[in-house]
């Protein structure tokens, strides 16, 4: 069994660009994949290995200045539900491409998990999914409100051209981890939002402690990973990923005429051209020798 972190962290990083190869390396010596985003402003990943590993990953994480306390969302997968490691540089770890939003000055309260139904419920409570469309379609807690953004770069516009339907209500905001939350709430109350809350450590937190007979969320939580998406427990759900378009798809949609492995389904099938579905299926072969040779294609994940 592989442990799964998901982390971030707001935290000023002078240099993020001299971290990024000790990060890299410790990881590699020690069997951790995934993605780690490091930028001025803090750093943003998901990372898995196995326990040992991941104890000199998450050692090696909280030695960066302002992450000695920093604690993952953890879960578990059954195989390695990344291929290889990345360390990257960015401008930011979550992009929402406006500039002074900082959530250690400015976020939103946060609500634990076992006060968040009570939250939502009040009918005074205006409940948004920060997350991206493909992300909502599998899964959302009733009754939420699904912007219907490409990207988190999206949602600034969203709201400026949303805010009145909204005035004098409470905002309570929600997303996988928790990070885009912090600068969803934060926007909002530079925005002059008095009253805005977020989920504390996001959906899989509230998948982790909420029971599901008492749970008010409905179908699978996306993850970036292997695994494509969790649900109650953070158990593994039944959505597969399409690797052509990278969408989650149902089993269901699998006997759809348009759906081939790894080269289409039929959220995807008038996209790309003859070209592309050729390379898609050289891909899928190539995919299935390394299968065959029981080694893992480097491009099974996407990463």
């Amino acid at each position: 069994m592989f442990q799964v972190a998901a982390l971030y962290r707001f935290t000023p990083f002078a240099d993020p660009a001299a971290l990024c190869g000790t990060l890299l390396e410790v990881c590699r010596a020690h069997g951790v994949t995934g993605s780690l985003l490091l930028a001025p402003e803090g750093i943003n990943g998901t990372i898995a290995g196995p326990p040992a590993g991941m104890a000199h990953a998450l050692a090696a994480i909280r030695a960066l200045p302002g992450c000695a306390d920093l604690e993952p969302n953890w879960s578990e997968a059954p195989s390695a539900p990344f291929g290889k490691m990345k360390v990257r540089l960015k401008r930011e770890i979550v992009t929402m491409g406006v500039d002074g939003v900082d959530p250690r000055a400015g976020a939103g309260r946060y609500v634990a998990p076992e006060d968040w139904n009570a939250v939502i419920a009040d009918p005074d409570t205006v409940t948004i999914d920060t997350r991206n469309g493909y992300e909502v379609a599998i899964g959302s807690f009733a009754g939420a409100l699904d912007p219907g953004t490409e990207a988190f770069g999206d949602f600034p516009g969203w709201w400026d051209g949303n805010a009145e339907r909204f005035a004098g209500k409470r905002i309570a905001m929600f997303c996988t981890g928790g990070i885009r939350c912090e600068k969803a709430t934060t926007y909002l109350r530079s925005e002059g939002v008095e009253d805005v809350v977020h989920l504390e450590g996001g959906i899989l937190n509230y998948l982790e402690t909420v029971p599901e007979a008492e749970s008010l969320w409905r179908g699978d939580c996306f993850v970036f990973d292997s695994r494509v998406g969790v649900t109650h427990g953070l158990a593994v759900g039944d959505h597969v990923l399409c690797h052509a378009c990278r969408r989650p798809i149902t089993p269901g949609d699998r006997d759809h005429p348009d759906y081939e492995a790894g080269v289409s389904c039929h959220l995807c099938i008038g996209t790309y051209s003859d070209a592309d579905r050729a390379r898609y299926r050289e891909r899928m072969r190539q995919m299935r020798l390394a299968e065959d040779r029981g080694a893992r294609h480097l491009g099974a994940d996407g990463t």
